[in-house]
């Protein structure tokens, strides 16, 4: 894809989300329920952490533009390829104290938190939880996936707290808008987009994550509850490992604010990793293969993970025939190509270690053209496999279960129960949502499910 292409394909998400943002603010102003309205302010603050995030990925692009047209190449160092990092099981442990917990002493305080989950442009947000002092560790049971980490990724974790209002009236929210909640929310223009940029900046926060739900406009800035970051972490490769671990957790609150919880300063989850070059084949095609000069045999080879598979046919690998020969790649494999005989036909030779001894193997690509692609495919494969480091000993496993549970009824969905008709008597109905907030929100709703 071309870099225009590229930065086109930026816009679309930008614009997209600005009118995510416009819907969402709107719907807020709608909400009766507190239910409604914690959804409604999470999507604000989800939204303005994408359009920065987004944004400032625009600019670096923009910037590598300007640079190769003024004549400084980028840098042509190898890069690794990309992977999928999987964050689950999150549990953040509380310490009330001993009056509250045990006692049941003191003013019951609840309060609504949410997880958002930012690595590079990709961010993700938990379902909201309600937390009082009868949990012992808030819980999200969401498994977040990113598909495009590199193996430097910062996965940003960010804990969200609104203090939970019991008298949630439709005037403690603001006016009721009963009338349309009119104006197109249709492509946005530069101007819509600059001026919701500004207001992201103002309300963002760090990071392109926000501390406080963001308005849309000066008239929808008081309506609604407001989440605030409560606490955040930064994980890296280094943090990667199957099962349970433990990380710190920075505060960004004290006790004084009404959104407090008291934390630990540690949270718990399963973080782990899947560089492409473990879930997909590398290179495959003819080679001939052997130890010895005088003794090749000739067979289809497929390098995937950690061995480079040698058939002897392609059908015995399309198969799953047992291979004739195992050659194991590490981070510490040698690959080096030399001249075989007079007529320049070259060989690559591996140089591995297995079981303990070094073992020397060579291969005959068919043409000068396989040479290079294969010597060049196994250096790259190398150079993954050293930069994922412990990704690699072995291919960790990601449970692929939903990353978004449904919301009960009783919740009160965002969608359902404001957008969606509902008969006369069912409880409030805002019958003049525009047609394109209703076809916004249900294209979210299904692409977020």
């Amino acid at each position: 894809m071309s870099d225009t292409m590229q930065q086109e394909e930026v816009l679309r998400q930008i614009e997209r989300e600005v009118r995510m943002r416009e819907g969402a603010s709107k719907l807020l102003a709608a909400c009766s329920r507190r239910e409604q309205a914690l959804e409604a302010s999470k999507s604000l603050l989800t939204c303005n952490a994408r359009i920065l995030a987004l944004l400032s990925q625009l600019q670096k692009m923009r910037k590598a533009q300007i640079l190769q047209r003024a004549g400084r190449r980028p840098s042509e160092d190898a890069v690794p390829c990309f992977g999928k990092v999987s964050l689950s099981d999150l549990r953040i442990p509380l310490m009330w104290k001993d009056s509250e917990y045990f006692k049941n002493k003191g003013e019951l305080q609840r309060c609504a938190v949410f997880c958002l989950l930012q690595c590079g442009t990709e961010i993700h947000d938990t379902d909201v939880v309600m937390v009082d002092r009868t949990l012992t560790d808030i819980c999200f049971e969401d498994t977040i996936i990113f598909n495009e980490a590199g193996p430097g990724f910062q996965l940003r974790v960010e804990l969200y707290s609104s203090c939970a209002v019991e008298d949630f009236s439709p005037g403690a929210l603001g006016p009721r808008r009963s009338s349309r909640l009119g104006g197109s929310v249709g492509r946005s223009s530069g101007k819509k987009i600059r001026a919701v940029f500004e207001s992201a900046a103002v309300c963002g926060g760090n990071v392109g994550v926000g501390s406080v739900s963001p308005p849309l406009s000066p008239d929808h800035s008081t309506l609604g509850p407001k989440f605030n970051l409560l606490a955040h972490a930064t994980l890296t490769l280094d943090h990667v490992q199957e099962g349970f671990k433990t990380h710190d957790l920075s505060l960004a609150a004290t006790e004084d604010n009404p959104f407090w919880l008291p934390l630990y300063g540690n949270m718990c989850c399963r973080l782990v990793a899947q560089p492409l070059c473990m879930i997909q084949p590398v290179i495959s095609g003819q080679l001939k293969v052997g130890e010895d000069l005088n003794c090749w045999q000739n067979g289809f080879s497929v390098l995937r993970g950690k061995i480079l598979l040698c058939y002897q046919s392609q059908e015995d690998m399309e198969s799953e025939d047992k291979p004739f020969l195992k050659i194991p790649i590490t981070q510490d494999t040698i690959v080096c190509v030399s001249e075989r005989d007079p007529d320049c036909c070259q060989t690559v030779n591996i140089i591995t270690w297995h079981q303990g001894e070094e073992v020397t193997l060579t291969l005959i690509p068919h043409t000068p053209e396989d040479t290079q692609r294969w010597t060049k495919a196994i250096w790259q494969h190398i150079y993954n496999m050293s930069q994922w480091k412990q990704c690699c000993h072995h291919l960790m496993k990601i449970e692929m279960q939903s990353s978004r549970k449904a919301v009960p009824v009783r919740q009160g969905s965002l969608y359902h129960e404001i957008v969606t008709p509902s008969a006369p008597g069912e409880g409030h109905v805002i019958p003049d949502l525009s047609v394109e907030i209703r076809t916004l929100l249900s294209s979210y709703y299904k692409e977020s499910y």
